[in-house]
């Protein structure tokens, strides 16, 4: 068991070897003074070890020893300590002459000590035993301070600076011989010298005043780095448990619903928007039969790893509740079935309007379906036309010397002009929100028979980062007579001036499709590529633009007529057709909603006094938007590019109930893919 705690204090300051020997041959001497013992010759292991300094409790304490604060900063250091050869002779030797008593050490050594005499000698000269013998305490303390008793040496070896012999008679009345004096200041070392072994359980910082490291809490490099792995293996141990606990729960309860992404502003401005729900493991295949939307409205499904994407190929309705679910959900490696569900609800509409004004500015607003919240975002003496994309207002205005055309954003802010083909007029403006597109006809200022471009087709990029492109039939710039953007793409689909109805995708090098001979275009339904166009012999089909299959639009129920414009719209049409007398005279004209079924109902009927000029479906189908001309007789025309009353009004109408929401100064709705014909 180790004895460390057990170490009496060592002294503050270091002293000589020779000290240290006239301390212990001083209290034989005394010894010998009180009880004669029987002369002998001192053997040579008499002789303390050359390295060997005594313990602080064997050495008397010094009568007149200086406080540690005192001791002479020049002491030898240790390397001074003489080899074993150089040793005094043992104690028995005559000593040198010159040599001095204990009282008259040196003084270069760091303390001094006197040798008591005999016990019926004065009380001061008196040699206490080994046990009783006064230790200095560290600092500065009374040399009459009682010691305490040395600890056994380890393995029942003496201890440092004992004598190893057999305590003898003690001598009394004898003369105390001289003490050797060494011949160069020694210092003991205060552990074991460099190159011998040092004893079991020993440490640098065992011997230095204060005690060893483990006496004052300081911690070996040896423990704190096994205290260091110990804590990094726990905290690795913890980790394992949660990871394999939460692991385990997931596998319980099955997949769970990490993540929604959702734009529920562009849901229901355009087709195409998608919900995509992120679970917190990587799920098996899905079905789309899994999937359901409540209220009902197509999707497709796509997933992939921890994602199920839903996507909405039509528009959504404004201010309302949609949720997604995913029933019987499964992780690739198996384990539980679950459920993904989410719910979002649609931000309320707004819509742009243009509202003419002989006397003033020209105005486009947007206001929410309402009507009184109504603010102006662009203005301009002269507006003919413009179109609005999720982001960006397109605007075509008239100057003196042609027209020019604008780009902006929702708000009005950062104006920008794109360049046209020449200096000319820019008619039926028409916006690609996919296809990042604007398109127009274009007519050369100066026009004759023989020289200029008539109504061609021009197409360019929103961001006016390139050059105007002409529609080319046949390696020649084509003359349209009617065209219109195919929803979601930059395929465009028009009716050259010979009546040739032809497709071509402006995103791809495919060229032009032809697809037979027509006379207008009414309307292409978003979300499924198919158009509704009038032929030569004055039917009207439902054209596939994928593959060109046809078939004729099925009349309505009850059958109000052949109708003069046909806006489909998610769901079902808007007919506007004209009631006329025997004579031909119009008589009244009406709206019809017809839904996918064929069943009609009227939403908006004028008499003959009024003329309904456009009918417009939102973006899902949820409102329509009726241009009406009042009192056609005493409204006149403004003389625009294209010309129309100059009191018109916009009425919205929700398509669910007919009910009529509100009617607005303006036309040119921004939910409608072109501009009023008349």
């Amino acid at each position: 068991m180790s004895t460390d705690d057990e170490r009496p204090e060592q002294p503050a300051v270091p002293r000589t070897r020779a000290e240290l020997r006239a301390a212990r041959e001083a209290a034989e001497r005394a010894a010998a003074a009180e009880a004669p013992a029987p002369s002998r010759t001192p053997a040579a292991s008499d002789a303390p070890a050359p390295f060997e300094a005594p313990t602080p409790s064997e050495a008397p304490a010094p009568s007149g020893a200086h406080a540690p604060s005192e001791v002479p900063s020049e002491a030898p250091a240790p390397s001074e300590v003489p080899a074993p050869s150089e040793a005094p002779a043992p104690s028995g030797a005559p000593a040198p002459s010159g040599a001095h008593a204990p009282s008259e050490v040196p003084s270069e050594a760091p303390t001094s000590f006197e040798a008591p005499a005999a016990s019926d000698a004065p009380a001061p000269s008196e040699v206490p035993a080994p046990s009783e013998a006064p230790t200095p305490s560290e600092g500065s303390a009374s040399s009459d301070a009682p010691a305490q008793s040395p600890a056994p040496a380890r393995g029942g070896r003496p201890g440092r600076g004992e004598d190893p012999r057999p305590p003898g008679p003690r001598r009394t009345g004898a003369t105390p011989p001289p003490i050797p004096r060494a011949t160069e200041p020694v210092l003991a070392a205060a552990g074991p010298a460099p190159d011998q072994p040092s004893e079991p359980g020993w440490t640098p910082t065992d011997d230095l005043p204060g005690g060893s490291s483990r006496d004052n809490g300081r911690r070996t490099p040896l423990t704190s780095r096994r205290r260091f792995l110990l804590t990094i293996g726990a905290v690795l141990g913890v980790l394992v448990l949660v990871g394999t606990g939460f692991g385990i729960v997931s596998l319980l309860q099955g997949p769970r619903l990490t993540a929604v992404q959702v734009d529920e502003a562009q849901a229901i401005e355009s087709s195409g928007s998608r919900v995509i729900l992120t679970a917190n493991q990587s799920l098996a295949e899905i079905d789309p039969a899994q999937v359901t939307v409540e209220p009902e409205v197509p999707f497709t499904v796509d997933a992939a790893g921890r994602g199920v994407g839903v996507r909405f190929t039509v528009p959504l309705d404004d201010e309302t509740t949609y949720t997604v679910s995913v029933a019987d959900v499964t992780g690739v490696g198996g384990g539980p079935s679950a459920e993904l569900s989410t719910s979002f609800t649609t931000p309320a509409s707004t819509i742009y309007l243009l509202r003419r004004d002989v006397d003033g500015d020209d105005i486009i607003f947007r206001t929410d379906l309402g009507g009184e919240n109504a603010v102006p975002v662009f203005s301009h003496p002269r507006i003919n036309d413009f179109r609005a994309t999720s982001t960006q207002l397109v605007a075509s205005v008239e100057e003196d010397d042609g027209s020019r055309l604008l780009v902006m954003d929702r708000d009005g802010a950062d104006q920008r002009e794109l360049k046209l083909p020449g200096d000319g007029y820019v008619g039926a403006i028409q916006v690609s929100e996919r296809g990042n597109l604007v398109g127009y006809n274009y007519s050369d200022r100066e026009l004759s028979d023989t020289e200029g471009r008539a109504s061609v087709l021009v197409t360019q990029s929103l961001n006016g980062d390139d050059d105007p492109q002409i529609v080319e039939v046949g390696g020649e710039e084509a003359s349209v007579f009617v065209w219109q953007f195919v929803p979601d793409s930059a395929a465009v689909l028009f009716i050259d001036f010979d009546g040739a109805l032809a497709l071509i995708d402006r995103s791809a090098d495919t060229g032009v499709q032809s697809l037979g001979l027509a006379t207008t275009i009414q309307g292409i339904t978003r979300g499924t590529y198919t158009a509704i166009v009038e032929r030569l012999d004055g039917t009207v089909v439902e054209l596939n633009l994928a593959d060109g299959s046809e078939q004729p639009l099925a009349a309505s129920n009850p059958d109000y007529g052949t109708a003069t414009s046909i806006t489909p719209f998610p769901g079902g049409t808007l007919r506007h057709v004209v009631s006329r007398d025997d004579s031909g005279l119009p008589i009244g004209q009406a709206v019809i909603r017809v839904d996918e079924a064929g069943a009609a109902e009227p939403l908006v009927e004028v008499g003959s006094e009024d003329s309904i000029l456009q009918a417009c479906a939102s973006p899902s189908g949820q409102y329509a938007a009726v241009v009406i001309a009042p009192d056609l007789r005493e409204n006149s025309y403004d003389g625009m590019l294209l010309p129309l009353p100059e009191n018109v009004e916009t009425h919205l109408i929700d398509m669910d109930s007919g009910k009529e929401l509100v009617a607005l100064t303006g036309f040119d709705a921004s939910w409608c893919q072109t501009a009023p014909r008349f």
